[in-house]
């Protein structure tokens, strides 16, 4: 195992600097998936469970979404929220039982609401109650993608490290090309950030400036 004194920061922009570095790429057509961007996890100001890492990540996810509806290719949102007893978490919701605990994330509850910033579409977009880490974990995403014909998977929300990384691995296991936006994903500590979006870029995204996403997108209108 190799040591070193850098910082994971640091780790991770030598690695997106590594000119020999290869991607995937992008495919044909695209969904977007909007990883848990709920109250719990977005509005610093209340809850301690809430972090941000860069402070315009709600409005690239606003306009990834308004540039794929344009395209009439599917915006789908996924938020996590849990019966009174909690059992419906299973076994991840044992550790801790605290209000910040994640199977303490109740129905019709503050912390389980979208981000009032965000901007959905009621009747256009896809909304998918999740129950673990991976947005295709025991949700009808994978039928989506089929139905549309979607070759590759945009990702955004939160935790990098943890529903970001389940749902980028479980992308790339279903055969989807797989797009990490960095700048709309988020965690809370860069150590954990930038370890998991290093993983990410090596092995199973690319991770890319959302403006290259961007591009991309606009090229397709």
């Amino acid at each position: 195992m190799e040591s070193t004194t850098k910082t994971a920061k640091e780790i991770y922009l030598d690695v997106q600097a590594n000119p020999a570095r290869k991607r995937f790429g992008f495919g044909e057509k695209a969904i977007l998936v909007n990883v848990d961007p709920q109250k719990a996890y977005t509005r610093t100001d209340l809850f301690a469970t809430a972090y941000e890492t860069d402070p315009r990540q709600l409005e690239y996810i606003n306009d990834l979404a308004t540039r794929f509806r344009a395209l009439g290719w599917p915006v789908v949102w996924t938020h996590v929220a849990y019966m009174d007893s909690g059992e419906d978490a299973g076994i991840w919701g044992t550790r801790t039982d605290t209000p910040d605990s994640l199977q303490n994330i109740k129905f019709d509850s503050e912390r389980s609401e979208f981000d009032d910033r965000l901007e959905i579409d009621a009747v256009r977009d896809v909304v998918y109650l999740k129950k673990m880490p991976s947005a295709f974990f025991e949700t009808q995403l994978q039928s989506l993608c089929v139905w549309h014909r979607v070759d590759t998977v945009i990702v955004t929300g939160g935790s990098t490290s943890g529903c970001i990384r389940a749902t980028a691995v479980d992308s790339l296991s279903r055969g989807y090309r797989t797009i990490v936006p960095e700048q709309c994903v988020a965690d809370k500590h860069e150590s954990y950030h930038y370890a998991n979006l290093t993983d990410l870029s090596l092995k199973y995204a690319d991770v890319l400036d959302v403006q290259e996403v961007f591009g991309w997108l606009d090229s397709q209108a």
